[in-house]
């Protein structure tokens, strides 16, 4: 007699990472008696070995963290900041414009992208070292172990790292990613084949040089990175190669601590990261778009679609007008996210009016994503990033430095130009969503500006649509961050020409996955369901 089907026994923790690997080391923590805490930061350690164009311990991170266990509900931001000596006319002369596609600047000689110039002083280290010290579980050391053995025993070339390392730039004013890898000889003898020849799927790469930089970060913490034997080597690079990141500046670096800004959307209560990262403008959307009764237009409708365009554009343009550093800019929060200029805002969507939106300056698609949530009820929800990849491995340490200076505006006088110390905007969005007190969502996504427009997709998926979290993350995405509403190529041609018909310019994306790549848990009635979204190469994983 045939027996029933066995279903799996339900998960009490969960991790998920756009990374097999990264997913792999926070389950690994978790089954070890780590929390939520230790198993983000196992997973983006592990992160910046198998995913080295994307993020790494020379990149720059946003981390929210609710511990219910302590009444602790943080922000942690480490966006990185301009080097001590930039100043704000360093590239004035040789500035060319902006890159064709909207993310970053461009200037002679790519001089703001690649190499030395490029690097704002790295955040991430910092974000990890802020968090762990007040919520770890797990001794710090603890935490270096997966990402040391993947780094000594090897990892394998994937489909989202090659197309990341084949990536062709150029037709956007950026150089290819091929130029970055081997920009230093440890990049060339890491990522490339001995024929010069990018590295392929299938291939293995092995970083004993990284392996061992964990190990003296493991050993001496945080300080070796920003005052010690790290920052020595760093600095060392930036004067041998005419670079501006200082000791002082490395030793200066201070993460900024905050309780995230919460808005209402839906009798639901949704906590984002304030400015300079991104949660304003999804806060901003969903307050917007709780005044419309999205399930009468239908899921992704043409209908459904201008409403939620226009309300991307809206917030678009906002931010570009007012959210910058906030110790340069301070932005106008309670108005953007205020009962009046909502109903202001949906007003203007029902009388048919268009936002012009007209992209100025975003941020690189080289970020990452990890969620956690352990059987005690914390979650931990961190986004971080290279930016755009300076291509400069200090020599010997295995890890690349970010290039976040090609988000800075060239031109003074400008919102984001370069100040000593000023960071600029980043559509990092990591995100938790609250039912009466309890976290039943945290979600996030790499994929540069279209960060938050995707987050808030998912949030709708969700809390309008009743989705679970791996349909949420894997249903079509639109996206307007211009004038033009970019649709991925699962959307109906017939709904293209609706939205043409209403004289909309459509651009369909050849990508059936489309705009970042969200990834989050839910935690619906205490039963914990992952998504990874399928353009990246990751999965979720309980315990």
């Amino acid at each position: 007699m045939p027996q029933p089907p066995r279903r799996l026994p339900e998960a009490r923790a969960m991790v998920v990472a756009p990374q097999p690997e990264a997913a792999e080391a926070g389950a690994a923590m978790l089954a070890a008696g780590g929390n939520a805490l230790d198993a983000a930061l196992a997973a983006a350690l592990t992160q910046g070995l198998v995913d080295p164009m994307m993020c790494g311990i020379g990149g720059i991170a946003t981390m929210q963290v609710y511990d219910p266990a302590s009444g602790t509900h943080l922000v942690i931001n480490g966006l990185g900041t301009c080097p001590g000596a930039a100043t704000p006319d360093m590239w004035a002369r040789d500035f060319l414009g902006e890159c064709s596609d909207g993310f970053g600047f461009r200037v002679k000689g790519y001089a703001n992208e690649l190499g030395p110039l490029a690097v704002t002083v790295p955040g991430a280290v910092k974000v990890f070292a802020e968090a762990h010290a007040r919520l770890g579980r797990k001794p710090w050391a603890a935490l270096f172990g997966p990402a040391i053995g993947f780094a000594e025993e090897g990892w394998i070339i994937r489909p989202h790292v090659h197309t990341m390392f084949t990536m062709n730039e150029a037709p956007y004013g950026r150089l290819s990613y091929a130029d970055k890898l081997a920009y230093t000889e440890d990049g060339k003898r890491l990522y490339l084949r001995p024929d010069g020849s990018l590295k392929r799927l299938g291939d293995a790469v092995r970083n004993p040089d990284l392996a061992a930089t964990l190990r003296v970060l493991a050993r001496d913490g945080a300080a070796a990175f920003y005052e010690g034997e790290i920052a020595r080597r760093i600095v060392a690079e930036m004067q041998a190669r005419g670079g501006l990141v200082s000791l002082a500046d490395l030793a200066g670096f201070r993460a900024a601590i905050s309780a995230p800004i919460k808005v209402g959307y839906r009798g639901y209560d949704v906590a984002v990261a304030e400015p300079p990262a991104g949660g304003v403008v999804v806060a901003e959307m969903l307050r917007i778009l709780e005044r419309f009764d999205l399930q009468a237009l239908g899921h992704n409708s043409a209908d459904y679609i201008r409403v939620v365009a226009e309300a991307m554009k809206i917030a678009g343009a906002d931010k570009e007008a007012h959210i910058g550093d906030p110790v340069f800019n301070p932005a106008p929060i309670d108005m953007l996210l205020g009962d009046a200029y909502a109903d202001a805002c949906a007003a203007r969507i029902r009388a048919g009016e268009r936002a012009s939106l007209v992209r100025v300056t975003a941020e690189a698609k080289d970020t990452t994503h990890v969620a956690a949530v352990d059987a005690a009820g914390m979650v931990v929800s961190m986004t971080h990033t290279l930016a755009t990849p300076s291509g400069l491995i200090p020599a010997g340490t295995g890890f690349m430095l970010n290039g976040a200076m090609n988000w800075m505006d060239p031109r003074p006088g400008m919102a984001g130009s370069i100040a000593p110390g000023k960071r600029r905007y980043s559509s990092m969005a990591p995100t938790i969503v609250f039912d009466q007190g309890r976290p039943v969502v945290t979600l996030g996504a790499p994929g540069g500006a279209w960060i938050t427009v995707a987050v808030m997709q998912v949030l709708l998926n969700l809390l309008d649509w009743g989705m679970g979290m791996q349909e949420a993350v894997s249903a079509p995405r639109f996206s307007a961050t211009s004038d033009v509403i970019d649709i991925s190529n699962r959307i109906p041609r017939a709904t293209q020409k609706a939205l043409e018909a209403g004289g909309y310019q459509v651009r369909r994306s050849y990508q059936s996955y489309a705009f970042a790549g969200v990834h989050g848990i839910a935690l619906w009635d205490g039963r914990l369901e992952g998504g990874a979204d399928p353009q990246r190469d990751g999965m979720s994983m309980g315990i």
